[in-house]
């Protein structure tokens, strides 16, 4: 199950005991399409909200889709840290004062985290969630033991990050790529997102991830949930951990997606688009 995250949050736990588009005070921008009832969709670490492009053009039913880009990655402005928080809050903002009501939320990775907490905050405006790969507490299954408080921003090995000329650090994030998909074609797609990340969001802002731990949130959630699973490295393991991981979220379903490692909408679409469309459609 370590696998299932991505090569690179293992090494990194490791080591570390008709489109419109506008900003949202500087820490997401927001691109609104389409018409109908509004899901929020919400990319993983590092992925740009284009990672969502072929699910809308696969919807069955005319949707509005909100799609987030965050501050820090795809080229956009880095914001001051804690960063995880502060996207959260924007995102709530958002939300709120779109007054995106009977709101789907559809996250992916650490999207799902967001998702998570956002409809914890908001259990009267998000009426469902999918949640693709994503974990709640990602910290108790890489590093099991560890408390938020043994993560450290200030670690040797975050300072390695920060000074880690490019050359090495693209060939770092070519393994990491690697690791998160069996599509091969996405590779180098995947590898640039992680290169062309701010560097300090993207050591602090994963080091916010690992400190992380929305178990006993989920208690909050009253939204129908979706939970989709990749299958890597093996569907009894995967299945034991989400079930271990979501164990206080009530209103779940659990779907695993054979044949497939981190970003399932890149290894499994067409199963992906049914899960989704399905889902919705209930």
């Amino acid at each position: 199950m370590k696998k299932i995250i991505s090569g690179f949050a293992l090494l990194f736990a490791l080591l570390l005991v008709s489109a419109s588009s506008f900003a949202q005070n500087d820490t997401i921008v927001v691109a609104k399409t389409g018409k109908g009832m509004p899901v929020l969709f919400l990319p993983g670490f590092t992925t740009p909200g284009s990672v969502w492009n072929e699910t809308i053009q696969h919807f069955e039913t005319s949707r509005e889709s909100h799609v987030i880009s965050y501050a820090g990655f795809n080229g956009l402005k880095p914001i001051d840290t804690p960063w995880y928080p502060s996207l959260k809050k924007a995102i709530i903002d958002y939300v709120t004062t779109q007054k995106l009501a009977h709101l789907t939320i559809i996250g992916h990775s650490m999207g799902g985290d967001l998702a998570i907490d956002i409809a914890a905050s908001l259990p009267t405006y998000v009426d469902k969630l999918i949640l693709v790969d994503a974990l709640p507490c990602m910290r108790a299954v890489m590093i099991p033991g560890a408390k938020s408080g043994d993560i450290q921003y200030n670690s040797p090995y975050n300072k390695q990050l920060l000074s880690m000329q490019p050359e090495p650090f693209k060939k770092s994030a070519a393994m990491m790529a690697g690791g998160m998909t069996l599509n091969k074609s996405k590779i180098d797609t995947l590898t640039n997102w992680i290169i062309e990340a701010d560097r300090k969001t993207y050591v602090y802002g994963y080091t916010d991830l690992l400190k992380l731990d929305l178990r006993e949130a989920l208690a909050d959630v009253k939204a129908k949930t979706l939970i989709l699973g990749a299958s890597f490295p093996n569907v009894e393991m995967v299945n034991k951990t989400l079930g271990e991981q979501y164990a206080r979220l009530e209103n779940k379903t659990i779907e695993i997606a054979k044949d497939s490692k981190h970003f399932v909408m890149f290894d499994q679409p067409e199963w992906f688009y049914q899960q989704v469309n399905a889902f919705l459609a209930k």
